[in-house]
């Protein structure tokens, strides 16, 4: 039994139902769950026998849930700030980056995914999915290396089996080397399945199937990757409806917009959730509405690419489940995710002014919003006992923070965080301290990830 009591907490953001705020309170972890909330636990007589291992004075601190990044591609970090594509727009960035994207290796895949998900964590994620689609045919087992990351750093990981199998030659965007058959896609799908689709409560690695984008794959690929997610119980995920030039794609290629066209293969349902979602009309928004099927917002990542602005006012009101992701490093330039709760807050308040959501509503996106996108509400996204201990501290008393207080439920929304939380907790286990990776010596893992980077660009 492992056991983590934080006490003396100034308030304890839950993102419960209620919206409940805890304040000069305590929050006991036992096994990697949430085990008790309430004031002076230390001298509850019902936890009398209960051995402590670790104590963090909570004194000044807000607790917040461990946010939920719903969308990356971290193998990307590495390719990030790159001067010939920084003007870019999606096809032709895409286009360009593939030509870098197709030397990727294990050793790369692990170093990028240290890097990509160590700049999550010190910013308060907890839970990480990424969309994996690349896969070169000298790759190696580039998922296997992301899975070591994730348990150097102790973070909670859904996969992604991604895919793509339509080439230049096919008129799709990249090159030969990163596509594959069907049946080679379909096979591994079952190999990855197998080995990573931990469905027990609290579990740390799950996974979904994830062809890369209507203009990247062939009908095949998305209808046979549709029925052997649901024949295994994952979860399904592409990108759609991120730029007008996909909608004008799949126009002219089978005569139908984008959400029609994956309606058509069985691409909507509580279990689907799509990237961007830019583009989506009305009468889509209603379809989406109707069927429970889930967007994944990545404000800065549309903002860098010119993509355009997401209609996530109107998906709130229309009970759209909607999570947040910060999308890949490339075409973010950051792994941050409590960047991206203040720039969407501050996105749609330029865009839809009273009609925007809150800071918590944003806060509420990034928690139980992409929990509810990847099927974990029941196990992560808000502070309650009987969950996860997936949670992160915030020092009240730094100086950015001075006067900001008020509405802690709203802060990192509408003030935002300059520099690293103070403590990220991840099963009951404290993964950053003071600011700092805990389990993962920065300053080492920052140079060898800069030589493999330059090894990896040849520059």
């Amino acid at each position: 039994m492992s056991t983590l009591l934080i006490q003396n907490i100034d308030a304890i953001i839950t993102c419960d139902k209620e919206d409940s705020v805890f304040t000069g309170a305590d929050l006991l972890c036992v096994d990697g769950l949430i085990r008790r909330i309430g004031p002076s636990l230390s001298t509850d007589p019902a936890l009398s026998g209960l051995a402590i291992d670790q104590v963090i004075d909570g004194s000044g601190m807000i607790a917040y849930p461990g946010l939920i990044n719903a969308h990356h591609h971290l193998y990307q970090v590495f390719s990030r700030n790159l001067p010939e594509v920084q003007n870019l727009e999606l096809f032709d960035w895409l286009v360009a980056l593939y030509e870098v994207w197709k030397n990727l290796t294990e050793e790369t895949e692990r170093l990028a995914s240290l890097t990509a998900m160590g700049e999550l964590v010190k910013n308060g994620c907890t839970t990480v999915f990424d969309h994996h689609y690349v896969f070169p045919a000298q790759g190696g087992d580039l998922l296997a290396a992301q899975w070591q990351a994730a348990q150097e750093l102790g973070v909670r990981m859904h996969f992604s089996r991604g895919s793509m199998d339509r080439s230049k030659k096919d008129g799709g965007l990249p090159p030969d080397s990163v596509v594959q058959t069907v049946d080679e896609i379909m096979k591994d799908s079952v190999r990855l399945i197998e080995q990573y689709q931990d469905t027990s409560f609290g579990s740390m690695k799950r996974i979904a199937l994830a062809p890369c984008s209507p203009f990247s794959v062939s009908e095949d690929l998305l209808r046979e990757s549709a029925k052997l997610a649901r024949q295994y119980g994952v979860r399904l995920h592409t990108h759609l409806c991120e730029t007008k030039d996909e909608e004008n794609y799949t126009l002219e290629k089978v005569g139908l917009r984008p959400l029609a066209y994956m309606e058509k293969l069985g691409w909507v349902g509580s279990d689907v959730w799509y990237a961007h979602g830019i583009h989506f009309n009305t009468q889509e928004l209603e379809l989406l509405a109707a069927t429970g099927t889930g967007v994944c917002h990545c404000p800065i990542s549309n903002m860098k690419l010119s993509s355009g602005i997401a209609r996530i006012p109107e998906m709130l009101k229309m009970g759209i489940p909607v999570g947040l992701g910060v999308d890949g490093s490339a075409s973010n330039d950051g792994s941050n995710l409590l960047e991206e709760v203040r720039v969407a807050y501050l996105l749609h308040r330029l865009n839809s002014s009273d009609l925007a959501p809150s800071g918590y509503d944003v806060l509420k996106m990034a928690t139980m919003g992409s929990a509810r996108l990847l099927g974990r509400e029941k196990e992560i996204g808000s502070l309650e006992e009987g969950k996860c201990a997936d949670l992160f501290l915030v020092d009240s008393r730094r100086l950015e923070l001075v006067g900001a207080l008020f509405d802690p439920k709203s802060a990192l929304g509408t003030v935002g965080l300059k520099g690293a939380v103070d403590f990220t907790i991840v099963n009951g286990q404290v993964i950053v301290e003071h600011g700092r990776l805990a389990k993962v010596d920065e300053e080492k893992l920052a140079y060898e990830a800069n030589r493999q980077d330059r090894l990896y660009l040849g520059r």
